[in-house]
């Protein structure tokens, strides 16, 4: 197909597919994270030779109606989860999937199936570390075949390094059907009557190249190339041997099944791509029924995050919330899990990739997680998991698999000591990511509310903290606060001033002091960022005729600079501006720990009124 010009790109399962034997071991309700060349392995979980000429050819029908690479499986009624490409990312949703299954005292058993080389990925070590800590029904099913790409592993794999532990690690012939079966039903018994997970290392030959962008015959020799084992050919020989069939019945069915899958992917290189108009579907899911307005509160952010994970914890007996220290006594390092008192409320290990790749794997399981980073700034382990798996998983499967999990961390400066790794206010980079929602909620009722619809959606939610404002005692708002929207803070005339989280307070002070002038600001809250209530912004800027924006992240790239170039890239808005844009941000810099540079380098009351003026004149 590939020579015909029907498909683009092709990764080979030649070798593998003895592994297939081990679904043999498994039941309806069972999981499968597979390897990419796990096609064999796939299709004895239900996928059909239609299945992959569609995966192939990224036809409309295929699992991910043309979004996902070839050879990147789903099928969800086999409970197959689909593949992302960066290696190992399977590993800690797996767990995750196991370890709702054990929360809940479900038979069910987890195979996560990934090559040698990807074996030297932390995420394997985090997985292989989470299971057994847990004891999950996990079962790791590696795949052998001596090489990363063009690379040997020979002397590199973890095996080879003596790291994993021996009592869970067993040796077998991956390219013998016989011992993955064998083998496998013990592991996947062991797994299933609670003894925990197992590493079955399956040494195997990879019978052509990595790719079809690949050629192998540039780093292994004739002589290599003519030893390899093809599972295929030996098992036929052991049979025809055996006399369980003969060579004239194994012909027969050679030119048969060729017959078949030659017919099957001509008539599907026949069937429709998806209409590329579909393309911006299954980004998010189907918008949840907005949650009732928060009524006045006041009080802390702190104490108002508090109140709604009891909530959400009360309500939803599927929710579970993870992290870094957050079950009592210590109730996370700023308070806010302090007193929740359940089993619902887990410490993590120090391992943000855990702590959100685990929060994938119970979501698709159909769990509620609810997850706490101890700071945004240490989001970065967990960046291959948020954008990897996280925010891709409903768009790449066409919302076949979902991913609703919510997640929150302390964000932002204007708190002295907090230096480069305590005061990141980087919300641009996860606006960044498709299929995130992301809010930066400022007061108490704007915490309960955001919370309350996060945790009554379909898709992943980040919500950042303003750790400057978790501490101040607030008076209750004057009115019930809605879910939607952005929040006009202060009604004015004369300019307009966008911002979210700690830019509030500098906004409104800059405000509070130009009103003494007789100049009159309104200040909208975003509060949501995707989605950004754009309508409120346009509709004051119309009215206003001037708009500046307050950001506390820097400026390149930023969010706030993205929010400039949306609204004059519009002839509607842009016609009714009366001067130039401004836009209120840190510059370049990464935040210093001495208070007097910090405010040197944070954004200032000062600086927004610098900024007003200059539209003004």
């Amino acid at each position: 197909m590939l020579r015909q010009g029907e498909a683009w790109f092709a990764l080979s399962s030649a070798g593998h597919e003895a592994l297939a034997a081990i679904a043999e071991a498994l039941e309806e309700q069972d999981f499968l994270f597979p390897h990419y060349r796990d096609r064999s392995l796939v299709m004895a979980r239900g996928m059909s030779v239609e299945d992959v000429a569609r995966d192939l050819m990224a036809k409309a029908d295929s699992s991910s109606a043309g979004r996902n690479m070839a050879s990147h499986f789903s099928h969800r009624p086999g409970n197959v989860f689909s593949i992302a490409s960066p290696t190992a990312s399977q590993c800690l949703p797996a767990a995750g999937v196991a370890w709702a299954a054990a929360r809940r005292n479900e038979q069910s058993v987890v195979i996560c199936s990934l090559g040698e080389a990807s074996t030297r990925q932390g995420e394997f070590f985090e997985s292989l570390a989470f299971a057994v800590q847990n004891t999950l029904p996990v079962v790791f099913l590696v795949a052998d075949n001596g090489y990363g790409i063009s690379t040997p592993t020979s002397g590199t794999s973890p095996t080879d390094l003596g790291m994993l532990p021996s009592e869970r690690l067993v040796f077998l012939d991956g390219a013998d059907p016989e011992a993955v079966l064998e083998t496998g039903r013990v592991a996947v018994a062991t797994a299933r009557s609670g003894g925990g997970p197992t590493v079955l290392w399956c040494r195997l030959d990879r019978l052509e190249p990595h790719s079809s962008s690949d050629d192998h015959r540039r780093y292994r020799s004739a002589e290599e190339l003519a030893s390899l084992r093809d599972p295929v050919t030996r098992y036929t020989e052991v049979l025809t041997a055996e006399g369980v069939v003969t060579a004239a019945e194994v012909a027969r069915l050679q030119e048969r099944f060729a017959d078949e899958v030659e017919r099957t992917f001509h008539r599907v290189a026949a069937e429709p791509a998806a209409d590329p108009k579909g393309v911006h579907q299954h980004v998010f899911g189907p918008a949840p029924e907005t949650v009732e307005p928060v009524p006045p509160s006041g009080g802390t952010v702190g104490a108002a995050v508090n109140r709604a994970l009891s909530g959400g914890l009360a309500h939803d007996p599927d929710m579970l919330v993870f992290g870094e220290d957050v079950a009592d006594p210590k109730g996370g390092v700023f308070g806010f899990t302090k007193g929740l008192g359940t089993d619902r409320v887990v410490n993590s290990p120090l391992a943000e990739a855990t702590i959100v790749g685990v929060a994938v794997g119970l979501a698709a399981a159909g769990m509620r997680p609810v997850v706490e980073l101890q700071f945004v700034d240490f989001v970065g382990p967990a960046w291959n998991q948020i954008a990897a798996q996280l925010s891709t998983l409903r768009w790449r499967t066409v919302s076949e698999w979902q991913c609703p999990v919510v997640m929150y961390a302390p964000w932002g400066a204007y708190l002295p000591g907090g230096g480069i790794w305590h005061s990141q206010s980087n919300e641009s980079l996860f606006t960044h990511v498709p299929g995130l929602q992301v809010a930066v909620p400022s007061t108490p009722e704007d915490v309960e509310v955001t919370f309350a619809q996060a945790f009554a959606g379909h898709d992943p939610t980040l919500l950042l903290l303003p750790k400057h404002l978790l501490r101040l005692n607030r008076e209750p708002a004057a009115r019930p606060v809605p879910a939607h929207g952005a929040r006009t803070v202060v009604s004015g005339t004369d300019v307009t001033v966008v911002t979210w989280g700690n830019g509030v307070e500098i906004a409104t002070g800059a405000a509070a002091e130009l009103d003494r002038e007789g100049v009159s600001v309104e200040v909208i809250d975003l509060r949501w960022l995707v989605p950004w209530d754009r309508g409120a912004v346009a509709a004051s800027v119309h009215s206003t005729g001037r708009l500046v924006v307050v950001q506390e992240d820097v400026r390149t790239s930023s969010f706030g600079a993205g929010l400039l170039a949306d609204i004059t890239g519009s002839d509607d808005e842009f016609y009714a501006l009366l001067a130039p844009p401004r836009l209120v941000s840190r510059d370049d810099l990464h935040v210093p720990f001495h208070p007097q540079l910090e405010r040197v380098v944070l954004p200032s009351a000062d600086d927004v009124v610098t900024a007003i003026r200059s539209v003004l004149s």
